[in-house]
């Protein structure tokens, strides 16, 4: 059953009681829908007085048997009752009576945490009592959460069956030191092959390397054991992969149930601020290009809110940066609101449509498909580099398979992760007109000023080695499958003041670049 009616329940919000509710004890009629029958019955539901309940309540239910009369005849059904207990971890009374009917959560008033456990343990098949359901009002008082029963009852049951889609049978799990859960799953069984395109089929075998290609430095770089999961000793078997287990926490945590694991539509272009979203970037255009290398300085900024991020990627674009826009992503990522935490994470990403209908982030839907069984897209990567400090870089090459036409992503010396299938492609069938290098950081002004979200290390390019974070050994492909230099980097950053970036040529490290700040300072209000 869910709660659809009038509950004049109490709350401890002072504003919000003047308003909305009574001080004094209550017992509240509440029409209870039977989601089977769609008959709806009057119930009571008792709420003690504010004063009594001082410190800690939670929600229970319990039911209670009681007697429904029927003018064809008489039958006995279970129907819950509100009752408030003494222990929990949320505030006493955090619920309140809006004019509109619908019961209002207090968000200043209760834990998020034991909003997901209510929510998994009341929509969950076996809970044989009702479900509450949960979205966002704002209302003169604040931000709440208001239960509205048909609409976000089918939007939870939606996420639902997304997951099972997302999180794949495994045979085996392992619990990563940083919380993560990854799951190995049988390699043709991966989300890639829900494609119509791929059903029945298995990965590829591996395809020719580009000529030029040699194994990356070893020092400062990574080799396969540079994801935290990895630290547990725990491995997958061959024969199948790693995948980090995406919960129901993730999903009600994005801002919109449907884009998530995507990035947000916005036009995307490298002369101007984009939509909210600030860069500062090395590209190179005007040419036919089949891939791109980097080695890619590792750190883990500070990100100002659970909506935005900071990350550092190659992109492999084609297209006319209009709704046809190709890209293939791959890099490290500060993403709070698709991880739930402040680790760098290497992820990789798709769209064939700037970024509206098509592509996501990792393995969030079926797209890429992953090759290898010790690497886990979407894992933290440990170690990072610190100020003044050790420095750690991860080497990424994306490149065109010559003879099926497939993108390829290799990681370190010579790890290939996957491909991307050429069939998901327009323009990026063929090849690239650009390539980019580069940082980029989500600026929502939630204060009114600049965001103090940081990109790269979180200091300006000036700074240099161990203080600045860097790109270095950048290389494209060519139509002959050659990995050669540059030519004409051209260098831009939306903000300078902000953030900013430095570029240079030298032996070692051939092209490369130094990026990033603070975000907001002195100079960036």
């Amino acid at each position: 059953m869910t709660i659809s009616g009038s509950c004049c329940l109490d709350t401890t919000t002072t504003t919000a009681r003047n308003q909305r509710c009574s001080r004094k004890n209550q017992n509240c009629s509440c029409r209870l829908l039977d989601l089977r029958t769609g008959q709806a019955q009057q119930r009571q539901a008792e709420v003690a007085h504010p004063q009594q309940c001082s410190r800690q309540r939670h929600l229970q239910t319990t039911t209670t048997t009681t007697s429904t009369e029927s003018s064809d005849s008489g039958r006995e059904t279970k129907n819950p009752k509100l009752d408030f207990s003494n222990e929990g971890v949320a505030e006493c009374s955090p619920f309140c009576h809006a004019s509109n009917g619908s019961i209002i959560i207090n968000k200043g008033k209760i834990s998020p945490f034991f909003l997901c456990f209510l929510l998994l343990f009341l929509i969950s098949p076996s809970s044989p009592i009702f479900t509450f359901v949960v979205s966002s009002e704002t209302g003169n008082n604040g931000t709440h959460q208001v239960l509205h029963p048909g609409e976000e009852l089918q939007k939870l049951k939606s996420i639902r069956e997304r997951l099972n889609k997302i999180n794949k049978p495994p045979v085996k799990t392992i619990q990563s030191p940083d919380g993560d859960v990854i799951d190995c799953v049988p390699s043709h069984q991966q989300p890639a092959f829900d494609h119509p395109q791929l059903k029945g089929q298995k990965p590829l075998d591996p395809p020719e390397r580009p000529e030029g290609h040699s194994p990356a430095s070893t020092a400062g770089s990574a080799e396969e054991n540079f994801q935290a999961w990895r630290l547990s000793g725990e491995s997958c078997p061959e024969g199948t992969i790693p995948i980090r287990r995406t919960s129901e926490e993730d999903m009600v945590r994005a801002s919109s149930f449907r884009s998530f694991g995507k990035k947000l539509k916005r036009h995307v272009r490298r002369d101007t601020n984009s939509n909210g979203h600030e860069h500062a970037v090395g590209y190179v255009s005007g040419d036919q290009y089949y891939g791109a290398k980097a080695s890619i300085n590792v750190w883990a900024p500070s990100v100002a809110n659970q909506y935005e991020f900071s990350l550092s990627q190659m992109w492999v674009i084609s297209g006319s940066f209009g709704d046809d826009l190709n890209t293939i992503e791959a890099g490290w990522q500060v993403s709070p609101e698709l991880y739930g935490d402040n680790y760098p994470r290497f992820f990789t990403y798709w769209t064939t449509d700037a970024y509206q209908a098509t592509g996501c982030y990792n393995l969030l839907c079926s797209g890429f498909v992953q090759t290898n069984n010790r690497i886990a897209i979407g894992a933290a990567i440990s170690p990072t580099s610190s100020y003044t400090g050790g420095q750690f870089d991860i080497s990424l090459l994306i490149w065109k398979d010559p003879k099926h036409g497939n993108w390829w992503l290799e990681f370190g010396s010579g790890v290939l992760v996957g491909y991307w299938p050429s069939f998901l492609f327009t323009h990026l069938r063929e090849h690239a007109t650009m390539v980019q290098f580069g940082g980029e950081t989500v600026n929502s002004r939630a204060s009114g000023f600049h965001t103090a979200t940081q990109m790269g290390s979180g200091h300006f390019a000036g700074e240099g080695f161990g203080k600045a974070s860097y790109f270095r050994n950048l290389q494209v492909v060519d139509w002959d499958n050659n990995l050669i230099p540059l030519s004409n980097l051209k260098l831009l950053a939306d903000h300078p003041n902000c953030y900013d970036i430095q570029g240079g040529i030298n032996r070692v490290w051939g092209d490369y670049f130094y990026y990033g700040g603070p975000g907001r300072n002195i100079r960036c209000p």
